[in-house]
């Protein structure tokens, strides 16, 4: 793999119109291979504005001094961008849909430290509606590894794969207490993309969210697993594990689940996010 260091963060708006330039002329195909670049930024550090303006939006506790658990994923969106938007990144930019994340935290991040980011392509794996990109971001304190995440990005397209009842077979856990209830306003994912840099317009606004066969403005996933773990707590040695299920339709009312580790967002008629935290000693 090459590593290719870089001295700031990508801009993002020019990756986008990159990405969504390019998006027409990727097909995906059995066998493609992820790039072989590794991005490093040698000292990420978070902006105070922005970080504030996440921390407000997502439910953040905002005079702590440690970063909230989701934010390096932030810090290093744009380094994804840069290769997913990148010529040699088989699979399409627009369309991509964020499936899961995995997030393993050492220890408190302080806010004002700078961190060696890197972030790079695992793997290309057929997926049984299309083909499922594994993208790990990583966060280093000095020879620490002090954050890592996993997530998975789903091109989706035809495949000879067969295709698979998901309820066969399958007993439907029941549902979590719900512990909360939350209106989600008409403009949450112009908020949440002023704060995090991600502009999307499938989460803008109705008319661009229809481009992509939306009826309405979708909120971010990031979001979603954000605003649980704002309200369920995720710090110092733990481990976050989320997966994204089905799209929050803005504006909107969602309950918010919790029991034990585990907690959901869900709607009157869809369960939007499960997910857990698992902290040090199991708990």
């Amino acid at each position: 793999m090459t590593t290719v260091t870089l001295t700031a963060a990508p801009s993002l708006p020019p990756l986008l119109a990159r990405g969504a330039l390019l998006s027409p002329l990727k097909r995906p195909r059995p066998g493609a291979e992820a790039p072989a670049t590794r991005l490093v930024l040698p000292a990420a550090r978070a902006d105070r504005t922005r970080l504030a303006a996440y921390r407000q939006v997502c439910g953040f506790d905002g005079d702590s001094a440690a970063l909230p658990v989701t934010y390096p994923h932030v810090l290093g969106f744009p380094l994804a961008m840069r290769i997913m938007a990148g010529r040699r990144f088989p699979l399409p930019l627009l369309g991509l849909v964020h499936t899961s994340i995995t997030i393993t935290q050492g220890h408190d991040l302080p806010v004002d430290r700078a961190y060696e980011l890197s972030v790079h392509v695992k793997e290309l794996a057929p997926h049984r509606r299309g083909t499922e990109a594994t993208v790990v971001t990583e966060l280093r304190a000095g020879d620490t590894r002090a954050w890592t995440s996993t997530s998975t990005y789903l091109a989706r397209h035809r495949t000879d794969a067969p295709p698979r009842d998901d309820a066969a077979g399958e007993e439907r856990p029941e549902p979590l207490p719900a512990v909360a209830e939350w209106k989600l306003p008409g403009d949450l994912g112009r908020r949440y993309g002023a704060a995090s840099g991600d502009r999307n317009p499938i989460h803008l606004h109705p008319l661009t969210a229809r481009l992509f066969g939306f009826p309405r403005a979708i909120a971010h996933g990031m979001w979603t697993v954000a605003r649980c773990l704002a309200e369920h707590g995720a710090e110092g040695e733990v481990q976050v594990r989320a997966a994204f299920k089905a799209p929050v339709l803005l504006p909107a009312s969602v309950t918010y689940a919790s029991r034990g580790p585990a907690f959901e967002l869900r709607s009157a008629t869809r369960t939007h996010v499960t997910g857990e935290v698992l902290r040090a000693g199991g708990g």
